[in-house]
């Protein structure tokens, strides 16, 4: 585990960990090739890196939206969020499951002019208002929602992974979490 994967809390030693976390810190290595950083920090508190891997894994394996998009709001909140590790975290996965080595870096930059069709950047419109303005989400934006062709539960899990990542925003800003140097270059091509 990376020493340097948050700056203002101590990164645990892998050895003083449960050894469930151990488990998951390393099928999560297996899978990637290396540790995300975020796996590293969470450590530090092992109750809450429990609940957090969990609901993670609810929200991304039994969503109804595709992992491209749940990629796209994360992105999307995350550079509204101005959060550094998860706009490099999981650009690399939009740029992965989109197929696309631009596709993140417009999302951060300016969601509202990424090359999404106009139902995605409904579904976007809809994150990044919960994201800023939370008590200004009416039943217009979930009709909104619905007459882009979402349904009941996807339009559910629009809330529920933005609500979720922007809670892990302000977590990984607080710990000032630091992406792994893998993620800067995975899904631009060569590797």
């Amino acid at each position: 585990m990376n020493d340097e994967a948050m700056a203002r809390f101590p990164v645990p030693d892998r050895a003083d960990l449960p050894a469930d976390l151990r488990e998951r810190i390393d099928a999560e290595t297996e899978r990637a090739g290396f540790t995300p950083n975020v796996f590293a920090a969470m450590a530090y508190a092992p109750e809450q890196f429990r609940a957090f891997v969990d609901y993670h894994d609810a929200l991304v394996e039994e969503t109804a939206l595709d992992r491209e998009e749940v990629e796209m709001i994360v992105v999307a909140v995350s550079g509204v969020n101005h959060c550094y590790y998860c706009n490099v975290a999981h650009g690399a996965l939009v740029r992965l499951y989109a197929d696309d080595p631009t596709l993140a870096d417009q999302l951060v930059a300016n969601y509202r002019t990424a090359d999404v069709s106009d139902e995605r950047l409904v579904m976007l419109d809809v994150a990044v208002t919960l994201t800023e303005r939370p008590a200004a989400v009416t039943d217009d934006d979930l009709d909104a929602l619905r007459a882009a062709g979402y349904s009941e539960r996807e339009i559910w899990d629009i809330g529920a992974v933005t609500a979720f990542f922007n809670l892990s925003n302000r977590l990984a800003s607080f710990a000032d979490m630091r992406p792994n140097d893998e993620f800067h270059t995975l899904g631009r091509g060569g590797e």
